[in-house]
């Protein structure tokens, strides 16, 4: 098969808006670490991964569109870094600079477009790192989480790297509230130290991590205080576990036909009861003139979402996209949303009892960010997954119970539209 791989700076200026904390009210302060897209072609199919917190619907399928490659054959992934700029109308705050998102979708494209253009003769390898310890079930401690680490490599004809692809279920979010330098967070630390020991470009794409970070509360009412914890010398650490993971996998070669195959989901949202958004409202209100700062922004974010569902409540269908993308036996399949941990180990074992021999990557945050997806047992138990995060991504309720498996079961239809023939 032939790859190329391209990568373009996406940085903005300080004094934009961040994204990825409701209660997080300063601007861009300076760089930690630059952001970046980076793609990925393998004959006429690329991956596009862009360090932000998320991407909608119409900018992935607008990247795609204007790709050289059929769009139906291009997958565009955010890495949700928590440290980066607002990248969606109306969505995880705000305002957005619309010019600098249209920057971000020429970088994508361009990217592609080199990428293809400058592709090379490749064969391709993987294989799985040991588990990683790195994730915790955000929701309580005997939760499930994904540790698996698949990495795929491509390998010129002189034995020289071209590019690696390293997944890991883990949110971005090592850097807290308080953090206003721009960061690709631990998955940036993750592609800059496998780079140095390859020489070659790495893009890491964030599994389904809708319930894991690395051991911290999602309590949106945390005001961004200074954290011990999440300090940019744990994010480097957290970076090197997953490298450290990915840099034991004992690859094995992969090398087959390359496939794509593609499906639409309907999910259906939930939406508030207008009575309970109104009472709701009231106290939100009454909340915030007494509140501290972080948890009065986090309450003006939550009335704001209110008035505007009780003056115009939003649709309340979602079509949203599936991708499996077969390159040999390596298969990445992206899910949108935040899918819950369980989404990705239960994709890999539909496709490992298929084919034990497959590496499989399964990304969230691709083509598609619109909130949560918990498995459909974790509703009971409510939490701001369930019943609160819908308000800060401007959806007018949680998806329904059930929509994770949906996803689940679209892409197992993909992949068995890619599996035959197996390349034996």
């Amino acid at each position: 098969m032939r790859a190329g791989v391209a990568v373009r700076d996406i940085t903005p200026d300080p004094g934009a808006a961040m994204s990825g904390f409701a209660a997080r009210t300063r601007p861009v302060s300076g760089v930690h670490d630059r952001l970046e897209v980076r793609a990925l072609t393998v004959a006429d199919t690329a991956v596009v991964t862009v360090d932000v917190v998320g991407l909608d619907g119409a900018t992935c399928a607008r990247i795609a569109q204007e790709c050289v490659l059929p769009a139906e054959r291009v997958l565009v992934h955010a890495t949700h870094t928590h440290g980066g700029p607002v990248s969606m109308q109306a969505r995880l705050g705000g305002p957005l600079d619309r010019a600098w998102l249209d920057r971000v979708v020429r970088a994508a494209v361009e990217a592609v477009a080199e990428a293809h253009a400058t592709a090379t003769e490749v064969t391709v390898h993987g294989g799985y790192g040991p588990p990683c310890d790195l994730a915790r079930n955000r929701r309580r401690p005997d939760g499930p989480v994904d540790r698996d680490v698949p990495v795929i490599r491509f390998v010129r004809r002189d034995g020289r790297v071209l590019a690696t692809v390293v997944s890991y279920a883990c949110h971005p979010v090592v850097l807290g509230g308080d953090n206003t330098l721009l960061t690709a967070d631990y998955p940036g630390v993750v592609r800059r130290v496998l780079a140095e020991e390859t020489g070659a470009p790495v893009l890491f794409l964030t599994g389904c991590a809708g319930d894991a970070n690395n051991g911290h509360s999602p309590d949106p009412t945390a005001p961004g205080a200074p954290s011990a914890d999440r300090t940019f010398d744990a994010c480097e650490q957290a970076g090197a576990d997953v490298a450290d993971a990915a840099d034991r996998a004992m690859p094995t070669d992969l090398d087959g036909p390359v496939r794509a195959a593609a499906r639409r989901v309907g999910i259906e949202l939930v939406p508030a009861d207008a009575e309970q958004t109104e009472r709701d409202l009231t106290a939100w209100q009454a909340q915030a003139r007494e509140a501290e700062p972080g948890v009065r922004a986090l309450l003006d974010e939550w009335s704001a979402w209110a008035r505007a569902h009780l003056a115009e409540p939003r649709p309340a269908h979602l079509e949203v996209p599936v991708t499996v993308l077969r390159w040999g036996r390596a298969v990445l399949v992206g899910l949108p949303g935040e899918p819950f941990a369980t989404a990705g180990r239960t994709v890999r074992s539909i496709l490992a009892a298929d084919d034990p021999d497959a590496v499989t990557v399964v990304a969230g945050y691709t083509g598609e960010c619109f909130g949560y997806l918990p498995a459909r047992e974790e509703y009971p138990s409510g939490g701001y997954e369930v019943c609160d995060a819908h308000r800060y991504y401007g959806m007018p309720g949680p998806a329904a119970p059930g929509s994770l498996e949906q996803l689940v079961e679209a892409a197992a239809e993909a992949w068995r539209e890619v599996r035959d023939p197996l390349s034996r």
